[in-house]
């Protein structure tokens, strides 16, 4: 269990690597304008983004 926990960390860090390490520029608008959202919205997309990557995990199993 703590070795799939372990590579599922370390696939996520891979993936929030990728758009940093691609294009800079464009990440960090995009972080810009992500701080400048409401607490509430950033919970939102955070809802939203587990809920996607639950739904995609059931899939693939």
């Amino acid at each position: 269990m703590w070795q799939e926990l372990a590579v599922a960390f370390s696939l996520v860090l891979i993936i929030e690597g990728i758009m940093p390490f691609i294009s800079p520029e464009r990440w960090r608008v995009w972080v810009y304008r992500l701080a400048d959202l409401e607490s509430r919205q950033v919970r939102w997309v955070g809802l939203l983004s587990m809920l996607s990557g639950l739904a995609l995990l059931s899939w693939l199993r």
